[in-house]
C-alpha cells in the first residue's frame, strides 16, 4: 500500500505557489481541470480545487477558515527555523513558539487555506528517546 496526500484548496494556482515556495514541491502534472500532482516528498501530494461551502463528509460543508482536524501533516525537516521562516514567507501562519522536547523540536503552523501542519526536527535518537516496546498493544 502507498498513502497519497490530498489537500483541498479553494484556489489551485495559489496553492501550487504556496507549496512550491514553502516546501520546494514541484508540479508534475495536472489531473483534469481541478487537481495538480506535486513531487518532492516520499509520497505524492495532490492539490484538489474544491469550492468553499461545498459538501464534504456527511452534512459538513467545506471551510477554509482555520479549522482543526485529527489528521494533519507532520513534515520532518533538517532545520526547523529555516523551514518555518521559508513557510511563513510563502504565506503560512505561525501558531506558537517552537517547542523543544526530549525527542526534538516542533513548530505548529497553518497554510493559507486553514490546514494545520507541524514541522518536526528530530534530535539525537528522535522518538527513540521516549519509546518503549509495543508488546502490550
Amino acid at each position: 500500500m502507498t498513502p497519497l496526500i490530498n489537500i483541498d484548496v479553494p484556489d489551485l494556482a495559489a496553492a501550487v505557489r504556496f507549496y512550491r515556495a514553502a516546501f520546494g514541491l514541484t508540479p508534475t502534472r495536472r489531473i483534469g481541470d481541478a487537481a495538480v500532482e506535486l513531487a518532492g516528498w516520499p509520497t505524492p501530494v495532490y492539490l484538489l480545487q474544491r469550492a468553499e461551502h461545498t459538501a464534504t463528509a456527511g452534512r459538513a460543508r467545506r471551510s477554509y477558515a482555520r479549522h482543526w482536524t485529527p489528521l494533519h501533516l507532520d513534515v520532518v525537516v533538517d532545520d526547523i527555523r529555516t523551514t518555518r521562516d521559508r513557510a511563513v514567507a510563502a504565506g503560512a501562519i505561525v501558531e506558537g513558539e517552537i517547542a523543544v522536547e526530549d525527542w526534538g523540536s516542533l513548530a505548529a503552523l497553518s497554510d493559507p487555506f486553514g490546514h494545520g501542519f507541524c514541522l518536526i526536527q528530530f534530535h539525537g535518537d528522535g522518538y527513540g528517546a521516549i519509546s518503549t516496546a509495543a508488546d502490550d498493544l
